[in-house]
């Protein structure tokens, strides 16, 4: 959609992995380097099956007080992340790579500090019934671009890696490729 949006021609194809078990394999357990790790693997291996085309993995990890956090399982699991995110300050760790022909050849990381609100249970109900599923579509339970902006107080940081796409990166490396118009 945002890259849609900037006028940059794309084909949608979701890379097939298992992220839980790749991310058991990063060293370096930061929040960086998993949402690196992750957007790595996903361009790589979609590039591996598209040979010669330019192929971009996003990932994005949530973390608050050096605890990471992944996309809830159910409605359950996102009201327990939601409740342990009420009143904190949390960090979005936004990936992206490219890769063609299953080689990277750009990546690029950066952060975002949220600091949510401190909500009632309340609203906490109201807030899971208007989104519905799409509360485990997104690391946190939450999409900024919708309701979800009622969950906060303060955002530091780009807009674009909130959203999980870090598009200024991503645009300018298209350029320098020779991909977009200078």
């Amino acid at each position: 959609m945002l890259l849609r949006a900037a006028g940059v021609p794309i084909d949608v194809c979701p890379a097939d992995l298992d992220e839980r078990r790749l991310q058991s394999n990063v060293t370096a357990q930061s929040p960086d380097a998993i949402a690196l790790h992750l957007a790595c693997e996903k361009a790589a291996a979609v590039a591996r099956s598209h040979g010669g085309r330019l192929v971009l993995g996003a990932d994005q990890v949530l973390a608050v007080e050096g605890r990471c956090f992944s996309k809830p399982a159910d409605r359950s699991a996102a009201r327990d992340q939601l409740r342990q995110l009420s009143g904190q300050t949390h960090e979005l760790h936004s990936a992206i790579a490219f890769a063609q022909d299953g080689t990277v050849l750009f990546e690029h990381v950066s952060m975002a500090r949220l600091t949510m609100r401190a909500f009632s249970e309340e609203f906490l109900d109201l807030y899971l019934d208007a989104i519905g599923d799409a509360a485990t579509g997104s690391v946190g339970g939450y999409q900024l671009e919708d309701c979800g902006i009622q969950l906060f107080d303060r955002i530091e940081g780009d807009y674009f890696t909130v959203l999980g796409l870090p598009l200024l990166a991503a645009l300018n490396f298209l350029r320098q490729r020779g991909c977009l118009a200078q």
